[in-house]
């Protein structure tokens, strides 16, 4: 019979709903190299629908951790995607914790 680990402490206990799922995760990732993504490159680098990749940005934005701009480019429609603070700190502190996650595995192996 092996101990119970205490799981009260547990790495994955901190991570963000939100920000951990794998497209918004994806999302934040790329906004944060890019700075300010349109949506095409998006929805080509995630692999997704146009349908499916709104829906994401639709949570990110109501959550504060994007900003959602619409303009033009020439004559063709465009959406723009950019990180707010709020959505820089939330990949921060997602990334801590997925790497104290990762240490903790790797020390039991």
């Amino acid at each position: 019979m092996t101990a119970s680990p205490d799981t009260s402490d547990h790495p994955v206990i901190g991570l963000d709903e939100v920000v951990h799922q794998r497209v918004r995760l994806g999302i934040l990732a790329i906004g944060h190299e890019a700075r300010r993504v349109e949506f095409g490159y998006l929805r080509d680098q995630l692999d997704l629908t146009a349908g499916n990749l709104s829906k994401h940005l639709s949570v990110l934005e109501a959550a504060g951790l994007i900003d959602i701009e619409k303009g033009y480019e020439g004559k063709r429609g465009r959406t723009w995607v950019t990180l707010t603070p709020a959505g820089d700190a939330a990949l921060a502190a997602e990334i801590s914790r997925l790497k104290v996650l990762i240490a903790r595995v790797e020390e039991k192996t």
